[in-house]
C-alpha cells in the first residue's frame, strides 16, 4: 500500500508498529515484482517517467506480522526504485497461489493503494521464493489477513455502537440531573 515508506532499523528490518508481532520472516531469496498501472507523467524515470504502466523488481526479505506484510530489498532501491513495500493486511484485496506448468510457484497479490502511498488502483505484486517453498507462507498470510479484516470490522461495529449510545447517554444524564 505504501512504496518506500517503511521505517527500517540499521540492520534493515522494519521498525515494529505498536502491539505488532512478527509471525514469519523469510530472510533471503524473495523476488518481488510490482506492477503499477497508469502512473501519471513526471520528470523522473524512477517515478513513472512519461506515464503508463510501471514495473519494479527487487530481491530481499519478507516480513509477515499480525498487521502487515513488509518487503525490504537487499540494496538501497536507488537503481530499481523499489526499496521497501508495506501492505497492511486489510489492504490486500485478494491473493492467488499460482502454479504454472513451467517455472516455480508464486503468490499473486491485488493491492488497494493508500492516498499518497506511491501506488495506484490496480497495482499487483508477485512474490517468489528462491530457496524454499511458498505454500506455508501463503497459508499464514491468508489466515492472518482474514483475522485482520475481522478485527477491523469488529472495531467499526463497536465504534458505530458507541456513536449511537452517546446521544442516548447524554439525554439520560440531562434527565437524571
Amino acid at each position: 500500500m505504501a512504496l518506500n515508506w517503511t521505517m527500517l532499523n540499521p540492520n534493515r528490518t522494519p521498525v515494529p508498529l505498536p502491539r505488532e508481532s512478527t509471525i514469519m520472516t523469510v530472510d533471503s531469496g524473495v523476488d518481488l515484482s510490482l506492477t503499477i498501472p497508469d502512473v501519471p507523467p513526471t520528470t523522473s524515470a524512477t517515478s513513472g517517467g512519461s506515464g503508463g504502466e510501471r514495473k519494479l523488481k527487487g530481491t530481499g526479505k519478507l516480513f509477515l506480522t499480525d498487521q502487515r506484510l513488509v518487503f525490504v530489498s537487499d540494496g538501497d532501491g536507488d537503481s530499481t526504485g523499489l526499496d521497501t513495500l508495506t501492505l497492511p493486511l486489510p489492504s490486500i484485496l485478494s491473493t492467488r497461489f499460482e502454479q504454472p506448468y513451467l517455472g516455480s510457484n508464486y503468490l499473486s497479490i491485488d493491492i488497494r493503494p493508500a492516498s499518497d502511498g506511491g501506488l495506484t488502483s490496480g497495482t499487483k505484486a508477485e512474490v517468489r521464493f528462491k530457496s524454499q517453498g511458498i505454500f506455508q507462507f501463503v497459508s499464514l498470510l491468508e489466515k492472518n489477513r482474514e483475522r485482520a479484516i475481522y478485527m477491523r470490522r469488529q472495531m467499526q461495529e463497536e465504534e458505530e455502537t458507541l456513536r449511537k449510545l452517546i446521544p442516548f447517554t447524554c439525554l439520560l444524564i440531562l434527565i437524571l440531573q
